[in-house]
């Protein structure tokens, strides 16, 4: 049933034009943190690290929290047109294939969007004359990065679900990433989830995380996807969606 979801799910993605977004982004990052590493190398002297903390700035705080409530709020704009959730709902599959479905088509893009950022961070350090062996690290920073995502897609899906407009969602989106930073600087990031991909992606702190940390770190992600999951839905379950 799940197969049958997915296959359905990626048809209707096929029709929206959200590919533009999703390089776009990425590439805005890396031109922004990387023209102000140029201009500030007599103090960013760390190279690959000091280049990441001015890419991975801009794309970590900013523009991936956007991407990823404008990747949920896209998956749920068709069923909020013409009164599709009520057609959906009515078919012969469970609520929870359906979120899923769309949850894995999500966590899918948000992976290819990390790989994508990954090399246009090494092709910038390239061309900024950086040595050619980068810090194994920036695979780790990347993987918690797109963890991390997970739990933020969690959140915004719980809201894109129940809210019909698509710009309203992203807008939420853009203030909680202010909030996460908010949260990060009081000491308090491991306890919101756009701090948490602040946390992951190291690029506020490089400084690595301890063992007890990295546990908290999987363990609050982990809950927050867990929680807010169970929450989207029973709220499709049990109440008529906004369509």
């Amino acid at each position: 049933m799940l197969k049958q979801t997915l296959s359905a799910e990626w048809l209707k993605l096929r029709r929206l034009r959200i590919w533009i977004v999703l390089l776009a982004l990425p590439v805005a990052s890396v031109l922004i943190g990387s023209a102000n590493y140029a201009m500030n190398q007599g103090v960013l002297q760390k190279e690959w690290y000091s280049l990441w903390t001015q890419v991975g700035l801009f794309y970590s705080e900013f523009f991936f929290p956007v991407l990823i409530a404008i990747c949920c709020a896209a998956l749920c704009r068709l069923e909020h047109m013409n009164k599709n959730w009520n057609m959906i709902m009515t078919a012969p599959v469970s609520v929870a294939s359906i979120y899923y479905a769309k949850m894995v088509i999500c966590a899918v893009l948000l992976l290819l969007v990390q790989f994508f950022f990954f090399l246009l961070y090494i092709a910038a350090g390239h061309l900024l004359g950086l040595p050619a062996q980068f810090s194994s690290e920036v695979i780790g920073w990347m993987v918690r990065g797109w963890i991390a995502s997970l739990s933020i897609a969690a959140l915004q899906f719980s809201l894109s679900l129940v809210i019909r407009s698509f710009a309203l969602p992203i807008g939420i989106g853009l203030c909680a990433a202010f909030a996460g930073l908010g949260m990060y600087v009081a000491k308090l990031g491991m306890f919101f989830p756009h701090s948490l991909l602040s946390i992951g992606m190291g690029v506020l702190g490089q400084g690595g995380l301890s063992p007890h940390q990295q546990f908290i770190w999987v363990l609050m992600n982990l809950l927050y996807f867990i929680i807010l999951s169970i929450y989207s839905i029973r709220r499709m379950s049990q109440r008529d969606v906004i369509a």
